[in-house]
């Protein structure tokens, strides 16, 4: 190939000589091996040569040599050069424009692309069916609805709304932009479909979680006589949940001679691992040759979603000793096994391989970095990769603004975002952020400014996600009666989010009256999660109210749900123990359990008498503390005090949240022990340290 590409670069070149030697009338260039050797170089170098060739054979002006050389830049990754090139021609063909789109498209530049679109039509520049697919998946990777939407409607403009290519590209889009309704539209519209828009309809409904419509869609298609191919395997697999589904799937690859496929190879091991069957997915892994990264990456992801944080990381160890560099979506996936386990020192490790493979540039992989320092309790480290991010997105401000609320800086997050809104404007989730910072600080006034300003600056309308957070702000502070006129105001519907916000305000103030408002409308809302059930419960015992209690206890029981066990992980010398109440299975229980008792003792000392409320009302005092005693956390804590070096930091993760007597046990113990202890929690972050905790005992 590379002497071919030689003799073609050679003819050429001899071609354009004898074209300039005077006074033999020169031959005439053969536009199609012009075009042959612009598209036979491989590199930057050789195409600047033929470049060069062309300028100096007056061939430069002829558009279609220079589309043909625009395309070369691009897809060799030199995208500005091409650009360059094509502001020179100031051509109003579409054909050039497209290309330019293209490679806009192609080399990830979608705002780029889209901002081209608009000069595009500036110009009077008609676009085709040809411009439309180019624009629709730079609206779909930038997950702008707005400008999507407004090219939809060019589409159909300019008579393009039927063309089956045009539409496919739409329904993608639309799926990217999580609006798989309107891709179910354009699909239900089209005249002609082919198999690429089963494919696409299908892969739609994946994104956005309907995954039984995805294999309804998936039966439907097969039942018209379109054929199975690995695009529309890939999508409809990644539906799958079910075992027998994912059985079923993997018979017809086979069928259809798929399964070899190494592609469907790694899709298979995410579905298998979705379907609990991680022992298939293992063994389907095992099973490929020649692993790529996407086979490491699924079996990686496998790992985290079947909750083997430890085995993810095991996988991505045996893949570096293999010399196989990650890419960022296998290092997305690290981080978050790494987020799983809430080790500061894993997280650490992670950070260092970012900055050793050079991927610092990369506001994705940045991002999840300073996502994991703050879900690990380290703000100090997450601020200082935030602050070493070239440009920032919005996505990258929600994450830092977030992690200073988890932490109970409410005034930290508000400084951030009055910084962030001079030069990024906030979406939805930016606001979700701040408004649950200014909740987890109690700071009213200002929750109020910023949902006032979500629609008045920033023409934003509130969903039921922000109107949560203000009923969670209004009632933490004790303002019940202001938060159900909040809700009973409210334009939209009330979701479960928003009643169980108020129900948690009722147990921290043990109003019964409002609770039982909150739980009849949670129970209705959402009648298969435990957690209201026990909500109500602990006001009901914490107010005296036994025989209620008891009534939430049977219904429980009579609808067949249970109460969620807590533990408590703790990371010791790269190794997580886990804790239940009253664990006796840990190998030194005897002296966690002794040491314990010490503690206790040491802590009362000071003052710490234990919270009874929450206990069950149907024992003995003496039964209660002791009950209360051996709690998750506090069988952690003293494991970490024993096997950790004098004057570390004790890091637990709870997967609740923790009990009040919990809470104050710590305050104690880090006044005693004088250790700093750091806590997650179901909802936040707990920093104890000298017998304070950072929350303000507001949490």
């Amino acid at each position: 190939m590379i002497v071919i590409r030689c003799r073609s670069l050679l003819f050429f070149r001899r071609l354009c000589h004898s074209s300039l030697q005077l006074p033999v009338p020169p031959r005439p260039i053969d536009s199609e091996s012009c075009t042959n050797c612009i598209k036979n170089c491989s590199t930057i170098k050789s195409l600047k040569c033929v470049h060069t060739s062309i300028l100096k054979a007056n061939l430069h002006l002829n558009l279609f040599f220079c589309t043909t050389l625009i395309s070369q830049y691009a897809s060799l990754g030199s995208v500005s050069y091409a650009y360059s090139l094509f502001s020179l021609l100031q051509s109003l063909d579409v054909f050039l424009w497209n290309v330019m789109l293209r490679g806009f498209v192609d080399a990830g530049f979608y705002r780029k692309a889209m901002l081209l679109y608009a000069q595009m039509l500036d110009l009077g520049i008609r676009p085709d069916n040809f411009t439309f697919p180019f624009v629709f998946k730079a609206c779909g990777c930038v997950q702008d609805l707005d400008f999507g939407v407004r090219v939809h409607y060019d589409s159909v403009n300019f008579g393009y709304e039927l063309d089956v290519f045009v539409a496919n590209s739409l329904i993608a889009m639309y799926g990217r932009c999580g609006r798989s309704e309107l891709a179910r539209e354009v699909f239900d519209k089209m005249p002609e479909r082919n198999v690429v828009s089963w494919s696409s309809i299908i892969g739609a409904y994946a994104q956005n979680g309907q995954y039984s419509l995805g294999v309804s869609l998936f039966s439907l298609m097969l039942a018209e006589g379109f054929q199975l191919n690995r695009s529309v395997l890939l999508n409809v697999m990644a539906c799958i949940h079910s075992e027998k589904e994912a059985d079923d799937v993997c018979r017809m690859a086979m069928d259809h001679e798929l399964g070899l496929n190494q592609s469907v190879q790694n899709a298979a091991v995410g579905m298998y691992a979705r379907c609990g069957r991680i022992d298939t997915a293992q063994e389907i892994f095992n099973g490929i040759h020649s692993k790529d990264l996407v086979s490491w990456a699924s079996m990686i992801e496998a790992y985290v979603q079947a909750d083997l944080p430890l085995k993810a990381m095991e996988i991505f160890r045996e893949m570096t000793l293999k010399g196989l560099l990650p890419d960022s979506i296998t290092l997305l996936g690290v981080i978050r096994a790494c987020l799983a386990l809430g080790s500061f020192s894993q997280a650490c490790f992670v950070h260092g391989f970012v900055i050793r493979r050079l991927f610092g540039n990369q506001i994705v992989v940045e991002t999840a970095i300073v996502d994991l320092y703050v879900k690990c309790g380290s703000l100090i480290y997450a601020r200082k990769v935030f602050d070493n991010i070239k440009e920032r997105n919005v996505i990258s401000w929600s994450t830092m603004i977030s992690g200073y609320g988890l932490h109970g800086h409410g005034r930290k997050a508000i400084c951030l975002f009055n910084e962030m809104k001079n030069s990024t404007k906030p979406d939805h989730i930016t606001f979700v952020s701040i408004l649950a910072a200014c909740s987890h600080a109690g700071l009213v006034a200002e929750g109020w400014d910023c949902f006032n300003a979500m629609s008045r600056d920033f023409e934003l309308k509130p969903g039921p996600e922000h109107y949560a957070c203000m009923v969670d702000l209004l009632g933490r502070v004790g303002k019940l009666k202001e938060a159900f006129e909040f809700i009973s105001k409210m334009p939209i519907r009330p979701n479960a989010g928003v009643w169980g916000a108020l129900l948690g305000a009722c147990r921290i103030h043990s109003n019964v009256e409002m609770a039982e408002v909150a739980a009849m409308n949670l129970l209705e809302l959402d009648p298969e999660n435990p957690g209201r059930y026990v909500l109500l419960y602990n006001i009901y015992l914490s107010s005296g109210k036994r025989k209620e209690a008891d009534q939430i206890r049977a219904l429980m029981k009579q609808r067949g749900l249970r109460k969620i066990a807590g533990h408590t992980i703790i990371q010791i010398k790269n190794k997580v123990h886990t804790f239940v109440a009253g664990d006796r299975s840990h190998p030194q229980t005897e002296m966690v359990y002794s040491e314990l008792d010490k503690v206790i003792y040491r802590i009362q000392e000071e003052g710490y008498t234990p919270d009874l409320n929450f206990v069950l009302h149907d024992v003995e005092e003496e039964t209660k503390e002791r009950l209360l005693y051996v709690h998750s956390e506090k069988l952690a804590i003293v494991f970490g005090l024993l096997n950790s070096g004098s004057g570390s930091v004790v890091r637990l993760q709870k997967n609740l949240r923790v009990c009040v007597d919990c809470h104050t046990f710590m305050k104690f113990v880090s006044k005693v022990a004088r250790r700093e202890i750091i806590v997650r929690d179901a909802r936040r972050f707990h920093q104890f340290k000298d017998g304070t905790c950072s929350c303000g005992d507001y949490w």
